[in-house]
């Protein structure tokens, strides 16, 4: 029995991650549709019909097709308001979502398949000139999340209770140290994603145990 949703999904997305934590968080039942992304699956006819950038995750809820992962933790919120995954008052709601941005607008975009694809084809970067431009935008983001996380956080990135901010976060961590990152300079990031490694929602939206993991 679910909720109705399905989540087109991959399991290594960090998009897709971010909005695993966050049906999680809210309690709720879904069903995934999956795309390899190495095979180009997400590039079907039938799927770029759903969702026209091709890309995932895309949600199905209440006979609509959303996309985009933080509409969707958006549209979470305002549909089942509880647990909220964000926090009471106009300011501090302001800058949980701009700790979110950081990650989904500034960091996750610049080092996704489709950037590291074209830096290999386009411009014939190699395995090195990869990694670093993936280090430099992690490292650039995560300093400025280090920041706001000492000002604003306690055991998550805002106060005590996981927000959309930790729906990002911790994604990013898992992408992070895929690619190698050093991330010895974020030890206030590094706490929160060990205190979120111990929460359920956190734990089942983990990649490596999703049905779709190699």
């Amino acid at each position: 029995m679910t909720d109705g949703l399905i989540l087109h999904d991959y399991w290594r997305s960090g998009a897709g991650y971010r909005v695993r934590i966050a049906l999680n968080l809210k309690g709720l039942v879904y069903s995934r549709f999956t795309h390899d992304l190495r095979t180009g699956a997400q590039s079907a006819p039938s799927y770029v019909a759903k969702a026209p950038q091709g890309l995932v995750p895309a949600l199905e809820a209440q006979g609509q097709i959303l996309t985009q992962s933080l509409a969707m933790i958006e549209w979470l919120e305002e549909t089942y308001p509880e647990p909220p995954l964000l926090p009471r008052g106009a300011h501090a709601r302001a800058i949980v979502r701009s700790m979110a941005q950081i990650v989904a607008c500034d960091i996750h975009p610049l080092n996704n398949l489709r950037i590291v694809t074209a830096l290999k084809t386009d411009l014939g970067a190699g395995p090195k000139e990869q990694s670093r431009w993936i280090s430099r935008w992690i490292t650039d983001g995560f300093q400025a999340l280090e920041r706001l996380a000492l000002d604003h956080g306690g055991a998550y990135l805002f106060g005590d209770q996981p927000s959309m901010a930790d729906c990002c976060l911790v994604p990013q961590i898992y992408s992070a140290r895929r690619f190698e990152v050093d991330l010895t300079a974020f030890p206030k990031l590094l706490q929160i994603e060990q205190t979120a490694s111990l929460h359920p929602a956190f734990r089942a939206a983990e990649p490596a145990l999703q049905a779709d993991c190699d």
